[in-house]
């Protein structure tokens, strides 16, 4: 029997592996969850998924979630968010995006709401806020490597 997170989640790894010119190394992050992952031993990408068929789509966060957002976020050097809003698309937050409506503070639960209106960008709210700006379609997966991510570390800037 195939679990339902299997498919929203391999359409993220073949997105990222498809669209992406460099190599690829992928690895599960040590959890309880099935959510998180490791880039290139370097980024985090932690992956929600909504089977709703049209916007609004919802996100809840668990406070184990957001244990484990905080945890890759320590141990790497960058952490994303990938929101799988059906077959409509995927909405890619960085962590500053993702403490714009989820601050850092680890309630019991929290909300993510994903919106769209017919071939616009994506408006992100959640418990603590409104991002501020909207979210391109095709941010993901050029946006895990270009300017959000930290150096690694022990390089200059870091």
């Amino acid at each position: 029997m195939l679990n339902e997170f299997e498919f929203f989640h391999g359409l993220v790894l073949a997105r990222l592996v498809h669209n992406t010119d460099r190599p690829i190394a992928i690895a599960r992050f040590p959890s309880e969850s099935n959510a998180g992952y490791v880039i290139n031993e370097r980024i985090g990408l932690f992956v929600k998924h909504s089977k709703k068929r049209l916007s609004p789509w919802r996100f809840s966060f668990l406070k184990e979630h957001l244990d484990q957002i905080s945890a890759m976020r320590e141990k790497l050097d960058a952490l994303f968010v990938a929101l799988v809003c059906n077959d409509d698309g995927i909405v890619c937050l960085s962590y500053s995006e993702l403490t714009q409506v989820l601050d850092e503070q680890h309630d019991d639960s929290k909300w993510m709401c994903v919106t769209r209106r017919p071939r616009k960008m994506y408006t992100v709210s959640g418990s603590d806020g409104v991002l501020r700006f909207k979210v391109g379609a095709n941010e993901f997966p050029p946006k895990l490597f270009g300017n959000h991510a930290r150096p690694p570390r022990g390089s200059a800037g870091a």
